[in-house]
């Protein structure tokens, strides 16, 4: 020791190697930074406590490598022998490995004992909170026991690499999947890039045969067609011929739609390729889940008009009418004038009307949900999105309005076109929060899947099928496998059903596809392992030899 005194070294590690900030929120409802193991650095050595007791290794020795971050506690003046008297005593007394508590007595805090004896200091007070945090906030949940186990496991793998025991074959594993992720993440952007580009060029071609269209239209009405009865029937088969066009995409705000000459062939050239694109998108799409014959139509909007009778101004008569045309009458949605969405808005809002105006309301929208042009209605609400900020408050509404609100979204998946509505990644501001359609549509996945409502367990877990299952590969579940892959473990500790055991599973079985790091070291971190399930069914077997091999 030079008169100087001697370096004293805080190490802290993240154990959980950067996943904390992702899956904390779902866990706990906030979020953390990390999940802190630390060790002590003097005299060149590391010195850590584990299960196996007091440890000591090279700096950066142990199979956590190189720490998060290290803070300098300060020097000690304390020399060599008189502290390895004192470590000795450690060991042997209150930090022997049959001592170790994950929660309540670990590496923190043995770092904090030393810190104390060498330089009269604790560690810093986040650190050693944290245990004790995360406790409070799981207490009653389910998850407190079983994050304890994950977290055991991983504090069992901290071993020096040149010490008595090998390197966890599991942890090594872990930690290169996570570095693996993290030199692909660029990869994420640039996909939604090229996912930005293809939407505008397609959306682009759509403005061009509108305006088309539209110039047609027009002609033939400057060209003879002088009656109100032929320029009605004009302008309602022009409305006919858009409706039937191929599903709509979503506008990107900063695509540029005119400006450039598209000669007729052009157009016709884009749309094979769109309709090819089409038929390779249905090839792979498997059969969504939905619920076509649970809801008489007739029965439930003549029971939401008998809730609403009398109590209606022109206007909102005028947009009931127009309901009852588009349900009952096999109208086309150009039937639905420009102000319905209002009227749906006060329907599923309105406190001075009976709560069950908004069931009724969500029933009938869970039927028009199943019908081929259901899309056009969605579009109209680009502005002001009054769907989706509903949907967003599916925590805080009641039962009956969440199962009616999960059906609707479910039924959206009928259709090629509403269920690509329901993943858009454009964002819009509600209140002080950025939201989009992709992140409402989980959330009420997630909100259902977890319910301790059996009706809303069975649309929740066709929701996240259906999510799933929307295509084999799709760029806008990088930023929502992780929460849906979380909402599927919990759900696997209810003992589901069959039915909806399969549709996790498959789903499951996909998102090991789409995200394949992420997921599989979720599932290996968290658990319960899918094998758990075997014997249920052939088919559940089936999505469980698929997990599997992403799990080796």
């Amino acid at each position: 020791m030079s008169e100087d005194g001697t370096p004293v070294t805080l190490y802290i590690y993240d154990l959980s190697k950067g996943l904390a900030p992702a899956i904390s929120p779902f866990l706990i409802g906030e979020v953390v930074e990390g999940i802190w193991h630390t060790s002590i650095v003097i005299y060149g050595k590391e010195h850590f406590f584990g299960s196996d007791g007091i440890s000591i290794c090279d700096p950066g020795g142990t199979v956590l490598g190189e720490p998060q971050r290290t803070v300098d506690l300060g020097v000690t003046y304390i020399p060599r022998a008189v502290f390895d008297d004192y470590l000795e005593g450690l060991r042997s007394s209150t930090f022997k490995g049959d001592q170790y508590k994950l929660l309540k007595h670990n590496c923190n805090n043995f770092s904090n004992e030393l810190s104390q004896f060498l330089v009269g200091q604790k560690i810093p007070q986040y650190i050693l909170d944290l245990p004790e945090h995360i406790l409070a906030k799981l207490s009653g949940s389910g998850f407190g026991q079983q994050l304890n186990g994950i977290l055991s496991n991983l504090s069992a793998s901290i071993q020096p690499t040149n010490g008595r025991r090998e390197d966890s074959p599991d942890y090594v594993q872990l930690t290169s999947a996570i570095e693996e992720a993290r030199r692909t993440s660029h990869v994420l952007e640039e996909k939604r890039n090229e996912l930005n580009e293809k939407l505008a060029r397609r959306e682009k071609k759509k403005n061009k045969k509108k305006r088309k269209e539209s110039k047609r239209a027009c002609s033939v009405i400057s060209n003879g067609h002088s009656s109100s009865g032929e320029i009605f029937s004009e302008v309602s088969r022009y409305r006919e011929e858009q409706s039937r066009m191929s599903e709509p995409v979503e506008v990107i705000p900063s695509a540029e739609n005119g400006g450039n000459h598209v000669t007729s062939q052009e157009v016709d050239d884009l749309e094979a390729e769109e309709r090819r694109e089409r038929e390779e998108r249905k090839k792979m799409r498997d059969p969504p889940v939905v619920f076509r014959d649970l809801l008489d139509i007739r029965v439930e909007f003549d029971a939401l008009v008998g809730l609403i009778d009398g109590k209606l101004s022109p206007e909102e008569m005028q947009s009931l009418e127009e309901l009852h045309q588009y349900m009952l009458e096999d109208e086309g949605s150009w039937a639905l004038g420009d102000s319905f969405l209002t009227f749906i808005d006060r329907l599923l809002h309105d406190k001075t009307l009976s709560e069950e105006v908004a069931i009724k309301t969500l029933n009938v929208l869970a039927c028009a949900a199943l019908k081929d042009d259901v899309i056009l209605l969605l579009h109209q609400d680009r502005k002001e999105h009054i769907l989706m900020n509903y949907a967003n408050e599916v925590d805080r509404l009641p039962l009956e309005q969440q199962k009616g609100l999960a059906l609707f979204m479910c039924n959206l998946f009928e259709n090629i076109s509403s269920s690509e509505w329901m993943l858009y990644i454009s964002e819009w501001q509600l209140g002080t929060t950025q939201i989009s359609n992709i992140r409402v549509t989980t959330k009420v996945a997630v909100n259902s899947l977890l319910s301790d409502n059996a009706d809303l367990k069975d649309r929740g877990s066709a929701i996240v099928h259906n999510l799933a299952c929307k295509e084999v590969k799709t760029v806008v579940f990088d930023d929502v496998a992780v929460e849906l892959t979380m909402a599927i473990l919990q759900f696997f500790n209810s003992s589901p059903p069959e039915e909806h055991l399969f549709r996790c599973m498959k789903a499951l079985t996909r998102f090991c596809q789409i995200s394949s790091q992420d997921v599989p070291q979720l599932i290996q971190m968290i658990g319960p392992n899918p094998s758990t399930f075997k014997g249920k069914s052939e088919r559940i077997d089936n999505c469980i030899a698929e997990i599997s091999k992403k799990l080796r």
